[in-house]
């Protein structure tokens, strides 16, 4: 059985009062005109978003093949040409209706003090990024130390600095922590020195086994002459010595490198019958067990 809805009847345009009558037609005009409003700025707004992703993918596009803008600001630059659009499409969206643009800027000023006031940890990120920017500690593709984490940088934000790991892991940091930290920059400088231990018998002949490693490093080409390699004493043990290894080598390929090093020294010592330390165990100590008491003697007359 169909259910049928009474719906309420409108009114009549006669029955209406007559002032209603009257501003019926301003009404009229008014939805019209707000209607064509909204849908200018609909349009103006799609059209703004639109242009503002292409103009950014032109300019990345632009200044990605430029050999004079660091690798650095192009990410930033192609951002802010995207962003300068949208705030542009966002003034002619609220002219359309009539804002004035005094009173948007001083509406913008007052919102941005409020937004700055919540947000000073994000804020104090942008201005963290900005000082790396200027400062540039480190750049694009190259490698850097921060805190704990170490990677290659991929992006310097406005907010995070992008990390790239040697195992493939993404890293994102907030600026502000990389500014205030220490910043250790791994391929800046073109030479790097190596350092490693080597432990040996406390019975070998330390000159011997110094000049033998000497030999070594002097014989690998990817040894720089200047400054001169040496080997040093670290700790003496009771059981063995360790020797500190230092060379300077190219910073491109200091991994590989370093990895080649301590394989040829390896086998220089093996070749000369270099003992490794013998570790000596510990002495077997019975444990401690309190002395038996002595039985009461049942024949010990009384006093």
């Amino acid at each position: 059985m169909a259910l049928s809805v009474a719906l309420p009847a409108l009114p009549a345009v006669a029955a209406m009062p007559g002032d209603v009558k009257e501003a019926l037609p301003a009404l009229t005009v008014m939805m019209v005109n707000g209607a064509v409003n909204i849908l200018i700025a609909v349009l103006i707004l799609i059209a703004g978003w639109m242009v503002a992703r292409w103009v950014g993918r032109w300019v990345h596009d632009l200044i990605g093949r430029s050999h004079y803008i660091d690798d650095t600001l192009k990410p930033l630059i192609s951002n802010f040409a995207a962003y300068v659009i949208l705030a542009i499409t966002v003034v002619a969206v609220l002219g359309q209706f009539g804002v004035q643009t005094t009173s948007l800027i001083a509406l913008l000023g007052a919102a941005g003090l409020a937004v700055g006031l919540a947000l000073q940890g994000t804020l104090s990120n942008v201005a963290s990024g900005v000082m790396l920017l200027l400062l540039r500690p480190f750049r694009v593709y190259e490698k850097i130390k921060v805190g704990e984490a170490v990677g290659t940088v991929r992006e310097i934000g406005l907010f995070r600095t992008e990390l790239v790991t040697d195992e493939g892991n993404f890293l994102s940091i907030p600026n502000a922590t990389v500014f205030s930290g220490t910043i250790t920059n791994l391929s800046r400088e073109t030479t790097r020195r190596t350092n490693f231990t080597i432990e040996v018998d406390r019975g070998e002949d330390i000159d011997a086994v110094q000049k033998s490693i000497l030999d070594t490093l002097t014989r690998e080409p990817r040894v720089l002459k200047a400054p001169a390699c040496f080997v040093e004493v670290d700790t003496l043990g009771a059981v063995s010595t360790t020797l500190a290894v230092h060379a300077w080598v190219r910073n491109n390929d200091f991994a590989g490198t370093l990895s080649d090093i301590k394989k040829r020294v390896r086998q220089a010592l093996q070749e000369g019958d270099v003992s490794a330390p013998v570790p000596v165990p510990a002495p077997a100590v019975a444990p401690w067990q309190p002395p038996a008491e002595k039985p009461a003697n049942k024949h010990a007359k009384p006093n």
